[in-house]
């Protein structure tokens, strides 16, 4: 997909225009004792949608760190080698012909790279993509705790994250470091492992380490300055929140789940509901359009 398609303005009146919290659901938000969520309910318009408790396990929003394990259900199902994919590995080179990764993200990854390529940006380079759990164990036992987690708590168990190195140097001062840090939230990417965030996150500052979080949330978080953390408490403690990213809005909620939890979606829009990993899940409902 071209670039004058994902071409999302980042100045903050033109990326993430407005952020307010409006009762999508024509009502307050509440909860009745069997964890169903009131409001309109009886509304054509909408339908209700039972959430199984392994969907906390599942998504795009997962929050994996020391304290947050990957589960089995949390791994990505379309993982390939990408040296077998040449379709797919356009605009960046490989480190390795040892390169996994979801094949959902190796397109989105390609899409935003042959895109920096017309800004003159193409040296990009993957280091590392997905580890099961045995090269996530021999990778700490060769690096330590300082510079790599143990198996289970590394993002690059799930298939969401990548490495991205640049053929010209350092990502720290590389073209391409320059223009993943400007540009990867367009592509509903996102820094993960930021300098002035590491308080939080845990993890020293990684500029080659991005994570897949899709739109409007990679959106949010570059202009709140949120890393994955803060986002989530961030959605937790406001439950609803609307976001306008290039002229189109997006609804964004947090539910928490128990074992029998059923929540109103509308019936005539595409939705996507993603796991935090920890006690609850988030919707996102998309413009007619997206």
């Amino acid at each position: 997909m071209k670039k004058r398609v994902f071409l999302l303005i980042f100045a903050i009146c033109l990326g993430v225009t407005a952020f307010k919290i409006v009762p999508f659901f024509q009502g307050e938000k509440a909860y009745n004792e069997n964890g169903v969520v009131d409001g309109n309910s009886s509304s054509e318009n909408m339908k209700k949608v039972e959430i199984p408790e392994e969907q906390i396990y599942q998504g795009n929003l997962l929050l994996v760190n020391s304290k947050h394990p990957v589960h089995n259900e949390s791994i990505k199902s379309d993982i390939i080698n990408l040296n077998a994919r040449d379709e797919l590995v356009k605009g960046y080179r490989m480190f390795n012909s040892e390169i996994y990764l979801s094949e959902d993200i190796a397109r989105k990854f390609s899409d935003m790279v042959l895109d920096a390529g017309e800004d003159g940006v193409s040296s990009f380079l993957i280091t590392s993509g997905f580890r099961g759990f045995d090269e996530q164990t021999k990778l700490y036992e060769q690096m330590g705790s300082n510079r790599a987690l143990p198996a289970g708590h590394s993002e690059h168990n799930l298939s969401l994250s990548l490495d991205v190195g640049s053929t010209q140097g350092k990502m720290e001062i590389a073209p391409e470091g320059e223009w993943i840090a400007k540009n990867a939230w367009k592509y509903g990417f996102t820094l993960r492992y930021p300098e002035d965030k590491t308080d939080i996150t845990g993890i020293m500052n990684e500029p080659w380490h991005i994570r897949y979080v899709g739109l409007p949330h990679s959106a949010i978080m570059k202009e709140k300055n949120f890393v994955l953390e803060e986002y989530l408490d961030y959605l937790k403690e406001e439950e609803h929140i609307s976001a306008t990213v290039n002229g189109q809005e997006y609804e964004v909620f947090y539910y928490p789940v128990t074992e029998n939890t059923t929540i109103n979606v509308p019936a005539n829009l595409r939705y996507e509901v993603s796991g935090n990993n920890t006690d609850g899940v988030i919707v996102t409902v998309f413009p007619d359009n997206a």
